[in-house]
């Protein structure tokens, strides 16, 4: 019977379409070049009149040599890990945690989630991102993915060239500018496994904030917190990468940074 020789060959040459299915490379979107990506620069200049932290060490550009003498020409400088546009790392508030050197290269590229609250800064100096504003931002533009930096745009990186304005402090010398609260930034550890925090302003918790609940949860979970960043109000609320330098400084608490972004054209 032709049916008891064609069949088997029949299954044969099935097996082998499957098998040729399951091997051949998936078709995938060629990357598109350097030149076809939007680059966003994300960090303030710094200059010796920068704002500081009251307290960290004075900010110092000095020239050390110059082309008539020494026939090339460097800067000394001397400034706070904090200082300028700049990541926080766990051991800033946590005896033993990640150091500046211990960060793996990994945890410094990361999809950007930006959370614009300028106008509740506006109205309220001392604003702390809500429970409520993260559910609001996450029925906009849909869930936040793991590993990502969530950045807080509150309209500060505006203030960057008035010291005395981004530092804001009362008369009691309270500082005052908007940040995270400590639950929203639980959740966000707890929930949505985000790799970091990120702000234009000198913290991630508010100016008044003498706990640091904000920070201390980050920091817990192993995160990194951005502050002091610029050109916020050019990323989109999602889709860009931010990619961070800095200096692997040896039990270091962080680095003064370039921060960049990175966004399909």
């Amino acid at each position: 019977m032709k049916w008891q020789i064609w069949l088997p060959l029949m299954l044969v040459g099935v097996m082998v379409i499957l098998l040729t299915a399951q091997v051949r490379p998936a078709r995938t979107q060629p990357t598109p070049p350097l030149s076809e990506w939007q680059v966003i620069d994300l960090t303030q200049p710094l200059t010796a009149t920068m704002p500081i932290w009251p307290g960290d060490p004075e900010v110092e550009i000095q020239p050390w040599a110059n082309y008539a003498e020494a026939g090339y020409f460097i800067h000394r400088i001397t400034i706070g890990e904090h200082s300028g546009t700049h990541w926080g790392t766990p051991n800033t508030f946590i005896t033993g945690a990640t150091s500046a050197e211990q960060v793996p290269i990994e945890k410094l590229v990361a999809p950007a989630i930006v959370m614009d609250i300028r106008d509740q800064a506006a109205q309220d100096e001392d604003y702390r991102l809500s429970m409520g504003d993260v559910q609001a931002w996450e029925a906009s533009n849909g869930q936040i993915s793991p590993g990502s930096v969530v950045i807080l745009l509150t309209g500060w990186q505006e203030r960057w060239t008035n010291p005395t304005a981004f530092i804001n402090q009362d008369e009691q010398g309270v500082m005052h500018w908007p940040g995270f609260s400590a639950e929203a930034v639980e959740f966000l550890v707890s929930e949505r496994q985000i790799a970091g925090l990120g702000t234009d302003t000198h913290g991630a918790d508010p100016g008044n904030d003498e706990v640091y609940g904000a920070s201390s949860a980050i920091y817990a979970a192993d995160g990194l917190i951005l502050e002091c960043l610029g050109g916020l109000d050019r990323l989109p609320v999602v889709g860009a990468t931010v990619v961070v330098g800095g200096l692997p400084i040896q039990g270091g608490s962080g680095s003064p940074a370039r921060v960049m972004a990175f966004l399909p054209a």
